[in-house]
């Protein structure tokens, strides 16, 4: 007697595919997320911008959305930094470091929740680097 699953072979292979990327784009949203605060709270310290961000900030914040939003290494990255491949243009790699240079240690104060998130995120990847390299 042959005993069926609920779900078929080929289904649950969807379902997982499925589950990877809704993980996948949670991840995507949640940096696009942080990397808009960092900017937005450079621009408005650095450049008095209140409600809107500057031209130089805009046009770094639409390089970061653009590059985040094609991200070919989401799935398996941690942040952009300990990425193998820089995809960000030289220019816009060092604008992007100034900010979260800038921004990374006053976020606690202005969003804790992601702050605090990101600061958990970073010492997790450290420990699993450190636990891959020995």
């Amino acid at each position: 007697m042959m005993l069926y699953s609920y779900y078929p072979e080929d289904v649950l292979q969807v379902k997982e595919k499925k589950e990877i990327m809704d993980k996948t784009e949670a991840k995507r949203q949640q940096e696009k997320e942080l990397v808009t605060l960092m900017i937005k709270l450079y621009c408005k310290k650095k450049h008095g911008s209140q409600n809107s961000l500057c031209p130089s900030c805009r046009s770094l914040y639409e390089y970061a959305m653009l590059r985040s939003s094609n991200c070919p290494f989401m799935e398996t990255k941690t942040f952009c930094s300990g990425c193998k491949v820089h995809c960000y243009k030289p220019e816009m790699r060092e604008k992007i470091r100034e900010v979260m240079r800038f921004s990374g240690p006053r976020l606690i104060f202005y969003h804790p929740v992601v702050a605090i998130r990101h600061m958990l995120e970073s010492v997790k990847n450290k420990i699993q680097d450190k636990w891959h390299k020995s």
